[in-house]
């Protein structure tokens, strides 16, 4: 399990949580801010320059998700994770990554008034003997309560909410250990399948517009992009699950029956089971269609059609390498019919 503390910076999260780790037994703190520092020496400056905050960067959100699964296989027990997170589409990618990794997360709000937050922040002492560091997290603090105060909008929609303008950072942790003990600090709901216990069979389906480009969907439980599909059910066909999944997923509704275009197989890999995937050809999904796409907001955030070069920036690398030879059957199949004189489209 995850207890989240999220706040402004200088809400007085990372105080918190250190205080919180002796209340909650088998309890360890896990600081994701490390992660950013780390990559500073890893990320070539070129790459670093292009964003002002190492959120921004996809290779943090994903590190994140990974070093706490690894934590958590290496000391069993609960995270304590003191971390800013404001951009709501950064915390469906790293809840949801970490839902589909069956780690529940325990999301908690520290809220002071802001004279209170303004002030902490005025006080705050990075170092003594750099007070332009101190200045420069300073400002940096300020400048991020506007966006806070945006995101308390979602924040406050999901998150156990504490009021520490008069607590101290002990209290605070007594008020989040209790929350977490009783359960008003419930799981998130994130949308995620049941485990499996077995091995699974899944089919997906490619859609396409004018253009040629394949339509890919954005999950919430789990990171990196995924075409349209999911397990086939118990006496159901492949065909039939892509075409259900389709109509559930984006609210499309194909009016023909795909046609496989790729089987491959999925090796067990613990925690996952692993098992057949399967992929189909949903055809043509022209613009005026496309407009009508209705997506769970629970489960996926967004689509997009993309190319096949843009795809293997988005997929996983076993997702893209399906996709690969999909593509390649779905041409070879194309030839074939236009030689045998069949209409294509």
């Amino acid at each position: 399990m995850i207890v989240w503390i999220n706040g402004a910076f200088g809400a007085g999260k990372t105080s918190a949580a250190r205080e919180l780790i002796d209340l909650i037994p088998n309890s360890t703190f896990y600081d994701p801010e490390l992660i950013g520092g780390g990559l500073r020496y890893l990320l070539p400056q070129k790459r670093l320059a292009e964003v002002t905050d190492y959120q921004d960067l996809p290779i943090w959100r994903r590190l994140v998700v990974d070093t706490a699964a690894a934590l958590l296989a290496e000391v069993p027990g609960v995270l304590v994770v003191p971390m800013t997170l404001l951009r709501q589409e950064y915390r469906d990618e790293i809840f949801g990554g970490l839902a589909s990794r069956r780690i529940p997360v325990r999301h908690v709000l520290l809220s002071p008034e802001e004279t209170i937050l303004r002030q902490r922040i005025a006080d705050r002492e990075e170092g003594p003997d750099d007070p332009e560091a101190d200045e420069r997290v300073r400002q940096w603090a300020y400048e991020h309560i506007e966006p806070y105060r945006t995101a308390l909008g979602w924040i406050t929609a999901e998150a156990h909410t504490i009021d520490t303008s008069t607590l101290t950072p002990y209290e605070t942790a007594e008020r989040i250990a209790d929350a977490v003990r009783t359960g008003a600090a419930g799981v998130c709901e994130i949308v995620q399948t049941p485990a499996p216990t077995a091995e699974t069979l899944a089919a997906g389906v490619l859609l396409f517009d004018e253009h040629d480009r394949v339509l890919l969907v954005d999950p919430t439980y789990k990171p990196g992009w995924e075409f349209p599909g999911g397990v086939v059910e118990p006496g159901e066909s492949p065909a039939q699950a892509g075409i259900r999944e389709v109509a559930e997923e984006i609210g499309i509704q194909l009016d023909r029956i795909p046609s496989l275009l790729v089987v491959d197989w999925e090796p067990p890999k613990p925690p996952g089971y692993g098992g057949l995937r399967l992929l189909f050809d949903g055809g043509l999904l022209h613009c005026r269609d496309a407009e009508r796409l209705l997506l769970p907001g629970s489960e996926l955030r967004g689509w997009r059609f993309v190319t096949e070069a843009e795809a293997a920036t988005m997929l996983p690398p076993n997702r893209y390498e399906r996709l690969r030879w999909a593509l390649r059957a779905r041409e070879r199949s194309m030839v074939l019919n236009l030689e045998a004189g069949v209409p294509v489209g």
